[in-house]
């Protein structure tokens, strides 16, 4: 990858995150959520996805209600936002774009959050973050970031005891697949042409970062044909849209469909999709739930 230091990586993903927010309202869902939803029947709409994908990690970490929550690469804050509306807990976010900060505090006074939420401007890997937390959520970001392992262990040193963790990326199906397509030119316009930085590896180096970082792995669910129906989605309002795309960011449509075409075409042959639950916990998730 072009990028290879974490400053490299967060200079040159926000390239793609702090495009106008305007951009994503055309294709995303209501809530702005870039990440996969969760399909529950076949006429399951967007919206509905993303708002079942919010609810699945929330089971996934256990929450109850009131709990500390981190999440790392916030995005526009629809997680956040959720988890403060839907469920009172204290939430941070983590996150070096300073459109996505403003944004998520708009988007929290309108929604009356605000004194749930706290957000911390910068990249993760060079901010300090009052812990303890009860939770941490990564959708998307560690796939931003060159030092995965170093990442998982500062998470861990945030998390309270028997704290969860709750990671979902993209991933090379293995290490073979990995070697013969993560430099290919398609890969590459994802990768490097889109997002600036991004390297997904297969799902076993994740497994073997988080078990290095001092982590127990509680659970594993594979996403992929939800991401795969939330990027044709994706897809079809963009083609709708093609016209107001251009309006909010000239030259975009074409990369952007070519992105996601791209995206599409490789899950499960080359690509996989993972949620990934973890514990602070060297004892393994039985002490947790």
């Amino acid at each position: 990858m072009t990028a290879t230091t974490p400053q490299q990586a967060r200079d040159a993903t926000n390239q793609h995150y702090e495009l106008p927010p305007e951009l994503f309202a055309l294709y995303l869902d209501q809530r702005l959520k870039y990440s996969s939803g969760l399909y529950d029947a076949e006429h399951t709409d967007l919206d509905d996805a993303q708002t079942n994908k919010l609810r699945f990690v929330a089971r996934e970490l256990g929450l109850r209600g009131g709990e500390r929550l981190l999440d790392i690469g916030c995005g526009w804050g629809s997680l956040l936002l959720f988890m403060a509306q839907e469920y009172d807990c204290r939430v941070t976010g983590v996150t070096p774009s300073g459109p996505q900060a403003d944004f998520i505090r708009a988007r929290a006074e309108e929604i009356g959050v605000s004194e749930l939420v706290t957000l911390v401007p910068g990249a993760f890997t060079g901010v300090e973050v009052p812990g303890p937390f009860d939770a941490v959520t990564m959708l998307g970001s560690i796939v931003h970031m060159p030092d995965r392992t170093d990442v998982l262990r500062k998470v861990r040193g945030l998390l309270r005891r028997n704290g969860s963790l709750y990671v979902s990326e993209s991933c090379f199906r293995d290490h073979e697949t990995y070697r013969e397509f993560s430099r290919r030119p398609g890969t590459v316009h994802v990768t490097d042409g889109i997002f600036g930085f991004a390297d997904m590896v297969p799902a076993s180096v994740l497994v073997e970062a988080m078990e290095a970082a001092g982590f127990s792995l509680a659970g594993l669910t594979d996403l992929t044909a939800h991401y795969h129906r939330t990027i044709e989605q994706w897809e079809e309002r963009v083609h709708a849209r093609r016209e107001r795309v251009e309006e909010v960011a000239p030259g975009m449509s074409e990369p952007l469909v070519r992105y996601l075409q791209t995206a599409n075409a490789g899950w499960g042959y080359t690509t996989k999709h993972y949620a990934f639950t973890a514990v602070k916990s060297r004892m393994g998730p039985t002490e947790v739930r």
